[in-house]
């Protein structure tokens, strides 16, 4: 998912808007957005399907307030429908709030379990909806109190944005997994998922929320509250192999940068000989120019992404993810006809993107097809919000380098190592490659009580 909040910015709602389209890319399931008037009365709007989908009628003006928070959801099998569209707007006698998050709880199961033992009842299958009802436990205490308390019960990599009648929260995980950033936009703040959202908001960066930070803003600024001490820089690798855009900075590391840094590497662990270098668009540009750069090989543009498909992993279910695949991608036959090409792809979930684009190069003409990624090979299972579902449905969970060169038609199939992957970041020293090594950051609690 990608949030966006904004405080003390007159028509809050429009900037909000624009700002969720420069994380489309987060999620294109549904989206919505909450403000607060000056009265202090909440307005609320969303829907599924894409922004341009959603806010088509003029809701925008039903929106007033300098103040907001909206969100796009990552599209998920199990969490779908629209009553898991965020945000979450919550009546309380403590005074009314609304939440958007991103991520996932690794002891949700739990922490459900608890609040279900003393009373709640819940409405959705969100994350969102059990930080809120944590919060709304301590009544006669201090919000930032009960947001610090309820922050202290959950694990996992995730951020928050929570906004009351006067105020907004920014919450970022304690291992610093999924990223969140602050910037300045005249008078006021606004706080996004990624920098890419500032530039057409007309909003200044200012620095990233750290990890196990609670970031206030109101009528006195920008205040900081540390609701954890055990703070570690683990940011999800998979943020610059794959679902950043590369205008985006996170934790200090520009992600075209990284992603161009690691297409080099990757040639010189995994050189070919070949005629051209051919990345699948788009977030795999990037590391192709790289490769090319570092190889001598010429990139060229071998394949044409269609417009106005969505993004194929972050499909929700497999059929899905087969029929996008064959609408997104053409190859440009006259460019890769009898050509040696290397392609260069981000990333390999399923198998089920690769083993289709390697089948288009030769329907096109290509003599060879030498496969390229640049990340390390994908055995384990993301618990932090990567919809990568069982280990049965990866497609190296199971199989060796050459298992898996067979599987997608390949005439040879390298991977960046993670070393490189690490190395290649030039902001967070150690990011998280659990889905790559298994070394996860936080404890597991669903496997801790299956092997009790």
């Amino acid at each position: 998912m990608g949030l966006l909040a904004v405080y003390g910015v007159p028509g809050a709602s429009t900037y909000i808007y624009y700002g969720l389209h420069n994380l489309q890319h987060r999620g294109q399931e549904g989206g919505g957005i909450v403000t607060f008037d000056k009265d202090g009365e909440s307005h609320r709007y969303r829907g599924q399907g894409l922004l341009s989908e959603i806010f088509t009628n003029g809701e925008l003006n039903h929106l007033p307030g300098s103040m907001g928070i909206g969100s796009v959801k990552y599209a998920n099998a199990a969490k779908g429908g629209l009553d898991n569209v965020e945000p979450l707007f919550f009546h309380h006698q403590s005074g009314d709030f609304a939440i958007a998050g991103e991520g996932n709880l690794i002891n949700a199961r739990q922490v459900s379990e608890y609040l279900e033992r003393h009373g709640s009842i819940f409405q959705t299958g969100t994350d969102s909806e059990l930080l809120a009802h944590l919060i709304k436990k301590g009544n006669k205490e201090d919000r930032i109190v009960r947001i610090v308390k309820a922050l202290n019960m959950i694990e996992g990599g995730f951020t928050f944005v929570i906004m009351t009648r006067n105020r907004i929260y920014a919450c970022r995980d304690k291992y610093g997994i999924k990223p969140l950033c602050i910037g300045r936009m005249g008078d006021g703040y606004v706080v996004s998922s990624e920098s890419c959202a500032f530039e057409i908001m007309g909003a200044e960066f200012i620095r990233d929320v750290a990890p196990g930070e609670i970031v206030t803003l109101d009528h006195h600024g920008v205040r900081s509250t540390l609701y954890s001490h055990f703070n570690r820089h683990r940011m999800c690798a998979m943020e610059y192999i794959y679902f950043a855009r590369p205008d985006s900075d996170i934790d200090g590391c520009n992600v075209h940068a990284y992603r161009k840094e690691a297409g080099r590497r990757l040639y010189r662990e995994c050189p070919v000989e070949a005629d051209m270098v051919v990345g699948v668009p788009e977030s795999s540009l990037s590391a192709a120019m790289g490769y090319a750069e570092e190889s001598g090989i010429p990139y060229e543009m071998g394949l044409v992404k269609h417009k106005y498909v969505g993004r194929t992993f972050i499909q929700p279910v497999q059929s899905l993810r087969e029929l996008g695949v064959k609408m997104k991608l053409s190859p440009v036959r006259s460019i890769v006809k009898g050509k040696r090409i290397v392609l260069v792809d981000d990333s390999i979930v399923r198998g089920t993107t690769s083993l289709k684009i390697v089948k288009l190069l030769r329907e096109a003409g290509a003599t060879e097809v030498h496969v390229r990624i640049a990340s390390p090979m994908m055995r384990f299972t993301c618990h932090y919000g990567v919809d990568t579902s069982t280990p049965e449905e990866l497609l190296c969970s199971h199989r060796t380098l050459e298992e898996a060169r067979q599987a997608i038609g390949a005439d040879s199939l390298g991977y960046l190592s993670p070393e490189s992957t690490r190395d290649s970041c030039f902001g967070c020293a150690d990011p998280c490659q659990a889905c790559f090594t298994g070394e996860y950051p936080t404890l597991l609690y669903d496997e801790m009580v299956e092997n009790d």
